[in-house]
């Protein structure tokens, strides 16, 4: 016969048990991991917008409509998006400001970026492929 001390030990090691795998594979209602970044653009006073899901690890996937490109660039600014090598060309002066944002991860690290340009031609010339959708 088992003593009582034995039975709840066993019975608190099955509960323990029990409860790990779902606690590593997360409880309902929790937030899941973000996987990539969820790129936004919009227009002046959020006029209009538009979003789309980029992932770049293990390979490029998501909507979006050049992924390849937009994690190389992500990639050469290792995840900076103020370093972004950009597509380098004239834009006129006027001013139709939108504003780019990208939340997520990078990398493993959780990212969280913002910036108004003055015009799409100046945000493209800025960002290149990351922000094209």
């Amino acid at each position: 016969m088992r003593s009582p001390a034995t039975v709840t030990a066993v019975v608190l090691l099955a509960l323990a048990g029990a409860a790990l795998p779902a606690r590593a594979a997360g409880a309902p209602g929790e937030p899941k991991p973000s996987k990539g970044l969820f790129l936004t653009v919009s227009g002046s006073s959020s006029t209009w917008m538009r979003g789309v899901l980029l992932s770049c690890a293990p390979g490029p996937s998501g909507p979006h409509p050049d992924a390849a490109g937009a994690c190389a660039a992500l990639g050469v600014a290792n995840g900076d998006f103020d370093k972004l090598p950009g597509n380098p060309r004239a834009c006129t002066k006027q001013y139709e400001p939108v504003t780019v944002s990208a939340a997520g991860t990078w990398g493993g690290v959780p990212t969280a970026w913002r910036k108004t340009y003055p015009n799409a031609c100046v945000l493209d010339t800025a960002t290149g492929p990351v922000f094209r959708f």
